[in-house]
């Protein structure tokens, strides 16, 4: 029996028609790329480069432009080391254009060989652009002397057999006095008067490791006075003041209260001759007991070159450099006498105070000398850079008034930049401005020693070379690279000794 198979039955109902396919959408490349087989999605987004510039170089360009986060005001230092973006900052321009800094100063520290006389040396040569002199007063390696040549500036050299520094002469202020007449006349006189005073006082207890009673500055003081009367401006050196003291006017017995009893003036005046002496006999009389044969000018950028004094020689060292910070506040002086008068244009300064330490260790009593030409920097109309190695260098000194004292330095400051320093030097800073764990991490990591490069069988450049951060209170700290053009290398090198080695 067979069975046969039918087709099924139809039905009649007509079919509804058939749609079209539906495309589907096509997906963008997204943030990162194409995704999928085929694409080319990143796993890491690389930020695009930036550039900085004024508003009319990039005006066209809005609006893709944004704010910036770190001041465009003064000498461009370098770049951040985050951003790339440029970072400009000198103590001048921060406390007179721009408002950020309540003092015009600024202190430098960082381990040797890391660039701080080189990040001083781009603020030198940016605020000559800007109108302002620079006065290097005391280059001890030197690092600043072709700088400052190369701009046209003056350059003495001091030590010995290298030029003389008479510290009785008056210098610019008797030229600006004889220009001058009345109240302002006798304010300079008597500010020349003092300078003078000051830095015998501190050479003389630089000498013999004490400092000068109150009742030796008096009678020093009325020594000076006759010594006025009886020579021409800058004629008169110290043998001529042992000579005073040795004859004892009645104007200066007047201040011993000797009464007309020789032994009573001898026993006031004896002990300070006796160091006066030695100051003329001794190692320092070779370049401050004698007439001066260089002379601090300030019609251009100065740089008081000392680098021909040996390192061993601390003592002539701290007694050039404290010399030389006295006679340029009084040149400056002089200046600011006369602009204020009308007789001169008005001009601001850059002061350059390099190797601090050198002179606060040299004596007791030195500190007090340094803290009077530090505090008036901002009447005086300069700005300030003092340059030293560490904070510990300040905390070092035997005496604590001296101490506490020094440490006034870095807290008047108007802000810090900070080059590599070790780690124990971080709870000293931390007293003075906060650090976050990061900016401490840098400033440590900056500090390692450079490593070996075997394909040049050198040794590589230290990790923190050209590094700073900069520091303005609480604010946060802005890092920074200071990479040198090929002209400021030049002027810059300190292994010139070297180069035919």
């Amino acid at each position: 029996m067979s069975r046969s198979r039918q087709a099924p039955a139809q039905s009649s109902a007509p079919r509804p028609p058939k749609r079209p396919a539906e495309r589907r959408p096509e997906r963008g490349p997204g943030a990162r790329g194409w995704p999928g087989a085929g694409g080319g999605k990143t796993s890491l987004l690389e930020a695009p480069p930036e550039f900085r510039a004024t508003t009319v170089q990039v005006c066209g360009l809005w609006p893709w432009i944004v704010g910036s986060g770190v001041p465009l005001v003064g000498v461009p230092l370098g770049r951040h080391l985050f951003s790339r973006a440029t970072v400009c900052s000198d103590p001048i321009n921060w406390f007179s254009r721009g408002g950020l800094i309540a003092n015009p100063s600024v202190l430098v520290l960082g381990r040797p060989g890391l660039g701080k006389s080189t990040l001083v040396c781009r603020m030198c040569l940016g605020l000559d652009y800007y109108g302002y002199r620079s006065v290097v007063l005391g280059d001890l390696k030197p690092d600043y002397a072709e700088l400052i040549a190369a701009l046209g500036g003056n350059v003495v050299t001091l030590g010995r057999g290298h030029g003389t520094l008479n510290v009785l002469d008056p210098g610019a202020a008797v030229t600006a006095a004889n220009r001058l007449t009345g109240r302002a006349r006798a304010e300079l006189i008597a500010d020349s008067h003092g300078r003078r005073l000051n830095l015998v006082a501190a050479l003389v207890g630089l000498n013999r490791g004490v400092p000068l009673a109150d009742t030796e500055e008096a009678v020093l003081s009325a020594a000076l006075r006759v010594l006025d009367d009886r020579h021409e401006p800058g004629e008169a050196v110290l043998t001529d003041l042992v000579q005073v003291l040795e004859e004892g006017p009645e104007a200066v017995r007047r201040v011993t209260l000797s009464r007309s009893d020789d032994q009573r003036y001898r026993d006031a005046v004896d002990p300070m001759e006796l160091s006066i002496m030695a100051l003329c006999e001794g190692g320092l009389g070779e370049t401050f007991a004698q007439r001066t044969t260089v002379k601090i000018a300030l019609d251009a950028p100065l740089c008081i070159n000392i680098s021909q004094i040996n390192e061993a020689d601390e003592k002539l060292q701290a007694a050039v450099l404290l010399a030389c910070w006295g006679e340029g506040f009084g040149a400056i002086a002089a200046q600011h006498a006369l602009s204020d008068a009308g007789l001169e244009p008005k001009r601001n300064y850059f002061i350059v105070l390099d190797e601090l330490w050198r002179v606060l260790r040299a004596g007791k009593g030195l500190v007090d000398r340094v803290d009077a030409l530090t505090r008036l920097n901002r009447q005086a109309g300069v700005g300030m850079a003092l340059v030293t190695h560490t904070l510990a260098d300040l905390e070092a000194l035997p005496d604590q008034s001296d101490q506490l004292k020094a440490m006034g330095f870095a807290e008047r400051s108007g802000y810090i930049v900070c080059g590599g320093l070790p780690a124990k030097e971080i709870p000293r800073l931390s007293k003075v401005v906060h650090f976050s764990q990061r900016e401490e991490q840098l400033i440590t990591d900056w500090a390692s020693p450079p490593s070996w490069d075997p394909e040049s069988n050198k040794e590589a450049p230290p990790p923190g070379l050209g590094k700073f951060l900069v520091k303005v209170g609480g604010r946060p700290g802005i890092p920074l690279e200071c990479v040198m053009t090929p002209a400021e290398l030049e002027l810059h090198d300190t292994n010139k000794r070297w180069a035919r080695a």
